[in-house]
């Protein structure tokens, strides 16, 4: 049940949405609520149509609605089944943020809680950034980054925010680990090493590649022992247990936020013989040079 004060503010957006002035540049926006600071009662809408971005509000006051929307047609079929994953910046303070669909407001992030990546289904509505109010806003700035993030795919149930207390650990299908090293955002083969501390959802674990397929974002930097291998730090879930040693793994998975996390892992002599079955009966989703 809404509170009282919740309830008004769901009356002022129904009414402001006609009239509200919004800004957009497709994939990030940067505001102010001075602009209406002797309207604080004002609703702002925002639209940003991108795979990820970011939103910066300066001197919070009144409330937004952020609308976010994939940069493709809805007759894609690309829209169905994404997931709008959020991580407020450190600095980030002043606002509560909501989900908000048909008129129900749903806590997402507490002005105190403003840490950890939150997601949820693009269907479950639009994000409403309410303002706290204060004697001085001087100081007070609310910043997040944003994601699209497909929910289904090789790996992506390996991601512990997007299906919260469903991370599974189970090997992916032969056409997973096909489809996950032509598809994800990083694929390579190496070892993995030592772990390092993470939190309460996963762990960083330093992997050496000797083989670099693809990557995205720059997550591996050349170098390593003699120069002659990639390094980086990737996520596991804290359920998902690796072995850290001398056997080979072809690594595969997805960045969020900047940060590498694990997808599809079997051991590269079992890929390499999967593969180069796969390419002998013309069924491999593309090429990739293992020699």
């Amino acid at each position: 049940m809404l509170r009282p004060w919740a309830a008004q503010w769901i009356t002022a957006v129904l009414l402001c949405r006609a009239v509200a002035q919004y800004s957009s540049d497709q994939c990030s926006w940067r505001g102010s609520g001075l602009s209406h600071e002797s309207h604080r009662r004002d609703v702002e809408q925002v639209y940003l149509r991108c795979s990820q971005g970011s939103l910066e509000w300066l001197y919070p006051t009144g409330a937004i609605i952020v609308n976010l929307r994939p940069n493709v047609e809805p007759s894609s079929g690309r829209v169905s089944g994404l997931h709008v994953c959020i991580k407020p910046r450190t600095y980030s303070q002043g606002s509560h943020v909501y989900l908000e669909h048909a008129g129900d407001l749903r806590l997402l992030l507490a002005d105190e809680d403003q840490a950890a990546v939150h997601c949820f289904s693009l269907a479950e509505g639009a994000l409403f950034v309410e303002a706290i109010p204060q004697a001085d806003i001087s100081r007070r700035i609310t910043a997040f980054q944003y994601e699209l993030v497909p929910s289904q795919g090789p790996g992506a149930h390996m991601y512990p925010y997007l299906h919260p207390g469903l991370v599974t650990c189970k090997p992916c299908s032969d056409e997973e680990v096909l489809m996950a090293v032509c598809t994800s955002d990083f694929a390579g083969s190496g070892v993995f090493g030592g772990v390092a501390s993470g939190t309460n959802k996963h762990s960083p674990v330093v992997v050496t590649l000797s083989r670099l397929f693809r990557q995205k974002s720059g997550v591996f930097a050349w170098g390593g022992a003699r120069g002659r291998s990639w390094r980086g730090r990737v996520n596991v879930p804290k359920q998902c247990a690796v072995h850290p040693g001398q056997d080979e793994y072809l690594l595969t998975g997805s960045v969020h936020f900047g940060e590498a996390w694990l997808g599809c892992a079997p051991r590269y002599k079992d890929f390499l013989s999967l593969y180069i079955r796969a390419l002998k009966e013309g069924t491999n989703p593309c090429q990739i040079d293992v020699d």
